[in-house]
């Protein structure tokens, strides 16, 4: 009687997921039976199988780039390979750089704030939505201070309405344990609004004494 081998669990093969999203298929790599052609220079060379396109490529000594692949039939361009990664990774660093962050910014209030902290708190709220950021406002009740939350609502109302247009209420008022929060997102359909320039006017020129 034969031998039983032991039952066991298929080991995957291991994938690399950021090679994996950025593979893009290149000369021999192009499955495609038939694939639309642009050259070098934009030009349309027309539709093709993957080896005439990539007997064109090697004789202008450039590569053949998959750049549409589910387009129907996939587009490839002759190029250079390495100038395109370093062009497209160029791109995409810009890209990085211009997308904006939104972060959220907290605000703390206490049942017991006075009315300067109130202002300077109200004025960081007020900054930081000009800034593009959202704002948590909270306020935690300490021991007996949960017998008077209405207080905690009523200062975090009240930072809502001086706040006014420069911005909306993402969450209204709610407790979560011991902590009221509220969270303000910035208002995009109010400007920013950017100092003058005041216009100074030139001195009068000084009356000629007649001779």
């Amino acid at each position: 009687m034969a031998e039983s081998t032991p039952w066991r669990l298929p080991i995957p093969p291991f994938t690399d997921k950021r090679s994996q999203k950025s593979f893009i298929r290149t000369n021999e790599r192009i499955r495609a039976r038939e694939i639309r052609v642009i050259d070098e220079n934009g030009e349309q060379l027309g539709v093709m199988a993957p080896f005439d396109a990539l007997k064109i490529a090697r004789e202008r000594s450039l590569d053949l780039v998959e750049i549409s692949p589910n387009a129907v039939p996939p587009v490839c361009k002759i190029q250079d390979y390495g100038k395109y990664l370093y062009e497209k990774d160029k791109s995409d660093r810009a890209a990085r750089k211009t997308q904006k962050v939104i972060v959220i910014k907290e605000v703390k209030f206490s049942v017991t704030v006075d009315e300067h902290d109130y202002q300077t708190k109200k004025n960081q709220a007020v900054r930081f939505l000009g800034d593009g950021d959202k704002v948590k406002a909270s306020l935690r009740f300490k021991g007996r201070q949960m017998a008077h939350r209405d207080l905690g609502y009523k200062i975090i109302n009240r930072l809502i309405m001086d706040i006014g247009e420069a911005g909306i209420v993402e969450f209204m008022p709610r407790m979560e344990g011991t902590t009221l929060h509220a969270i303000l997102a910035p208002n995009k359909k109010i400007p920013v609004a950017k100092p003058k320039a005041v216009a100074t006017e030139a001195p009068a020129p000084a009356p000629v004494a007649a001779s």
